[in-house]
């Protein structure tokens, strides 16, 4: 075949590339002649740590941003995004982690909700329904076309999402990180779905920290590091594991910290205890109700549970942030008075909410400040009323070390990367030597690298003594770090198993609100 026939057929097999992109922002250049491809009838994945470029890249792809350098090519040919409805035409859609739905709106009408092709004409409802379920069958995404947003489950949501897409014409669709939200059984039915687009001749752009899915569902990947794409393989014939696939992504071996359970937790009192709590959503629904939990010294319980089932509300009922309507929280024994939140710190509890900006650190403060936030009133650090700001830059430069923050004393926490900021978060709550720690989706959104870091540091205090609830969406994480597991659903705990040996599939019943019996399971 002529060189120009084989040009011809990987323009045909081209559904987007990218060629020599290059992105640069005042001080970081974000691409750095980045070559990408996304062919017809494929997953592919498209890895790195935090910083690495690839959600550059994607904004590139999909006209939030233009490249500085470098073209974008669609069915081999160049294209100029001026803007994401370009790159919509051009069939390069996007589903990104948060949702862009109304949910006071049905499936059908969120599918067409501001689309060109609806616009100047009259909305037939049915031949939308009748369209959107012939798509949802077509991929196996079932959904009701009628249905409300707000009564669907996260997965479902998503399902909405994806056929949005198709529905508009997607020959391109990127997810970034699709599964983070979804449990066991929703992921697996996600995987099945991925394939069928793939097998009609789609091609899927997959975004994931979770190498394993990545080993399982993709055919290749191309991996970033820096800016640059610094491998790729294709995984349909090469032999690469989640290890290979991290040692891609930062340079050397990852090893993600594991609870070791040969030894027994340590026995006695607890050192949290929950009794009966309840707890109502700024709406006034049921956030909580009936929660009873305890956490011994020296253990870690896991609660898992699908995003948006009072895992916020747990996290802020202990930590005093929330008032809670029935029940009561113990701390080392002694009741804790509701909504005091100093009163649980002076305690000896310690609190890494899930909104590691909005609510646990202050963003617009210096890391010193943010690191004696809860301690400024130890004597230690002043003289008579007033702040020395040597020694809490000393205190400061302490922490840095000891937990590893790439960063100084005087940057401000928003310039940091999410991996350091919430090492930040933990340094400061950690180093209080803190009886209890309630600590909510620690790993969120970070890159292998940071999730190892903070594995490692969780394991610790749990090692030194310190009682953790550990509130996390990722099972796979809380099959690694907890030694027993509460599963929460619709604010309520539906069962507490033995992580030793938990299946995934009986945890994944339980997130979706079935019972013990359900999934095949005895509590503890």
């Amino acid at each position: 075949m002529t060189a120009a026939g084989t040009a011809t057929q990987d323009q045909d097999r081209h559904t987007v590339s990218a060629r020599g992109i290059t992105k640069a922002f005042p001080g970081v250049t974000a691409n750095d002649g980045v070559d990408f491809d996304a062919d017809r009838g494929e997953v592919h994945a498209l890895l790195g740590e935090n910083g690495s470029g690839k959600t550059t890249l994607c904004k590139i792809l999909t006209g939030l941003y233009r490249p500085d350098a470098g073209d974008v090519l669609v069915g081999g040919n160049p294209v100029n995004f001026r803007s994401p409805a370009d790159a919509y035409d051009a069939g390069i859609f996007m589903v990104h982690q948060h949702f862009s739905l109304v949910s006071s709106m049905t499936v059908a009408e969120n599918v067409v909700l501001g689309w060109q092709r609806h616009k100047g004409r009259g909305f037939n409802r049915r031949q939308v329904e009748d369209e959107v379920a012939r798509a949802a069958e077509r991929f196996d995404m079932p959904v009701d076309p009628r249905a409300v947003i707000s009564r669907l489950s996260v997965g479902e949501r998503q399902r909405v999402e994806i056929l949005k897409a198709f529905y508009r014409g997607a020959r391109t669709l990127i997810l970034d990180e699709p599964t983070s939200v979804l449990t066991p059984q929703e992921a697996e039915q996600l995987f099945v779905s991925l394939r069928r687009m793939a097998t009609e001749g789609e091609a899927v752009v997959f975004i994931s920290h979770k190498l394993d899915e990545v080993s399982a569902l993709c055919d290749r990947v191309t991996v970033l590091r820096q800016g640059r794409v610094s491998g790729s393989a294709d995984l349909r014939s090469e032999r690469v594991d989640a290890r290979g696939l991290a040692r891609m992504m930062v340079g050397r071996d990852i090893a993600f910290a594991r609870r070791s359970r040969s030894a027994p937790v340590a026995e006695g009192d607890p050192a949290l205890e929950l009794r009966y709590v309840s707890a109502l959503d700024a709406d006034g629904t049921t956030a909580l109700h009936n929660v009873t939990l305890s956490v011994r010294p020296g253990e870690i319980l896991g609660v898992a549970g699908v995003a948006g089932n009072g895992q916020v509300a747990l996290g802020e009922v202990i930590g005093g942030l929330r008032k809670r309507t029935a029940g009561e929280v113990r701390l080392r024994g002694e009741p804790l008075p509701p909504g005091n939140p100093r009163a649980a710190s002076d305690r000896g509890l310690a609190y890494v909410p899930e909104d590691r900006i909005g609510t646990g650190l202050a963003p617009g403060l210096t890391v010193a400040d943010n690191c004696v936030l809860k301690s400024f009133r130890q004597r230690q650090l002043g003289r008579g009323p007033f702040l020395v700001k040597s020694r809490i830059l000393a205190r400061t430069r302490r922490l840095l070390e000891a937990f590893n923050v790439k960063g100084t004393s005087e940057s401000l926490v928003r310039q940091l990367s999410g991996g350091n900021a919430q090492k930040v978060l933990l340094a400061r709550e950690i180093s209080s030597a803190p009886q209890v720690l309630v600590v909510a989706t620690p790993t969120r959104g970070l890159d292998v690298s940071a999730m190892e870091s903070i594995r490692g540091l969780l394991l610790e205090a749990a090692a030194a003594g310190t009682a953790i609830l550990l509130i996390s969406e990722d099972l796979g994480e809380i099959l690694d770090l907890a030694d027993r597991i509460a599963v929460i659903s619709r604010g309520r705990i539906q069962g507490v198993l033995d992580a030793d040996g938990a299946d995934p599939e009986q945890v994944g019943v339980l997130m979706m609100g079935g019972s013990l019996e359900d999934a095949g399971a005895s509590s503890l």
